[in-house]
């Protein structure tokens, strides 16, 4: 046996073994590279340099930080003329040609404090995929496959749309820039073209989420009679520019009148996820996530989630708001019959006609609830439970829920 122990290891085997790693961790970094050579033979020297910075976060993230070092330096001494931008420095926001109001806005994910967002099995199928291709482009992109990547949510209000947007920004590592569309249309409809414009160049130059809130107000259908023909071109000029703002850019939308949309505009989403009113696995989780320093029975959150059948999570986050304001100014743990009270506020206006249970009792007295309950089911709405509720003895809740005549309580 030889006294060097590394003599029957090839050479060639050594090497393949150091290039196969060097080329494991290239991969991870060769989206931000592309987007680099991309702005350097477009002459785009701010994409070239917010990029270039970006990388350099990377690296310090995964723990290379001479390599981070090295990058920053070369940055800060190129063309002193030109403020060298970081991930971390504010950059100029496109501004409305005539207002100069700006067009975007930048989300502060760092200071936002959000429980996990709930989604049934199927939707998290669909939101787990998207966020493995993005965090996989530079692969993807390395072995030539298409990586522009889009996401429309659909849904009613209150479904938790932007705040799954503000989750995959945060998966991605990347910063949000919300469009408020509304506000891109000019009053000088000529000036809207343009306002979209500066909107997806600024997207494409700067390694971020585009957020496209409220996207029915620029993105109807084309047909639309009561249209004017210069909206109706400006919704082309959406189009055009969804289609040109190629593989490197991030778009998100958000709709809550999914019908009013062109259908050019669906097939420009490569992923469409429609979000609904919770049901009753993700109620229960909704109001463990926003009642966790409010003492509640077991029974109570079954309850509960019953009760708000047909609510949105927002409506369930409000009302869970209300009852720690509550918590707050009378220094004591708000009971069951003030959560009932609040419930039944909340459903009120907007929304009765999913709010099938409490649309139904809305105008029932105390009694005439106690007993629609105790029929809905006599096992959850026991005599107890019902005096807690309607903040009655439990001998008088028995009492009402027996009841056959409709008498007041």
């Amino acid at each position: 046996m030889s006294d060097f122990p590394f003599e029957n290891i090839s050479l060639d085997r050594c090497l393949t073994g150091r290039h196969n790693r060097f080329m494991e961790n290239g991969n991870r970094y060769m989206s931000e590279l592309f987007r680099i050579i991309n702005g350097a033979l477009r002459l785009d020297i701010e994409r070239v340099r917010n990029y270039t910075a970006f990388l350099a976060e990377k690296l310090e993230k995964d723990g290379d930080l001479a390599t981070a070092q090295r990058i920053r330096k070369l940055l800060q001494e190129t063309d002193h003329q030109l403020r060298p931008a970081s991930v971390n420095t504010a950059r100029a926001l496109p501004v409305d040609s005539e207002s100069r109001f700006p067009l975007i806005e930048k989300v502060n994910l760092q200071a936002l404090e959000e429980p996990p967002v709930v989604l049934d099995d199927a939707q998290w199928v669909s939101v787990r995929e998207f966020v493995s291709v993005a965090k996989s482009r530079g692969q993807m992109e390395s072995q030539g496959v298409n990586t522009a990547l889009s996401m429309l949510m659909y849904g009613a209000p209150g479904t938790g749309k932007s705040r799954l947007a503000r989750f995959i920004a945060t998966e991605l590592d990347l910063d949000m820039f919300v469009a408020r569309l509304d506000g891109l249309i000019s009053s000088f409809l000529g000036s809207t073209a343009k306002n979209i414009r500066a909107l997806f160049d600024f997207a494409a130059s700067t390694p971020c989420i585009l957020f496209l809130d409220e996207f029915d107000a620029i993105a109807k259908l084309r047909g639309d009679a009561q249209e004017l023909g210069e909206l109706k071109r400006v919704v082309n000029s959406f189009i055009q520019n969804l289609d040109s703002v190629g593989q490197h850019t991030i778009v998100l939308a958000a709709t809550n009148h999914e019908e009013l949309l062109d259908n050019a505009v669906w097939r420009r989403f490569s992923y469409r996820l429609k979000l609904s009113y919770p049901n009753d696995t993700m109620r229960h989780k909704l109001w463990e996530q926003f009642l966790p320093t409010l003492p509640t029975r077991k029974k109570d959150l079954l309850a509960l989630v019953d009760l708000t059948d047909g609510f949105s999570g927002a409506d369930i986050q409000e009302v869970c708001l209300r009852l720690h304001r509550k918590q707050v100014t009378d220094k004591t743990a708000p009971a069951l019959t003030e959560t009932f009270t609040a419930i039944r506020n909340l459903a009120v206006g907007e929304g009765e006609d999913r709010r099938v249970l409490l649309s139904n009792i809305k105008n029932s007295s105390s009694n005439e609830i106690a007993r629609i309950l105790r029929e809905r089911d006599k096992r959850l709405y026991s005599a107890e439970l019902l005096g807690r509720l309607l903040g009655v003895s439990k001998a008088t809740a028995h009492r009402w829920a027996t009841l056959r005549s409709v008498n007041n309580g």
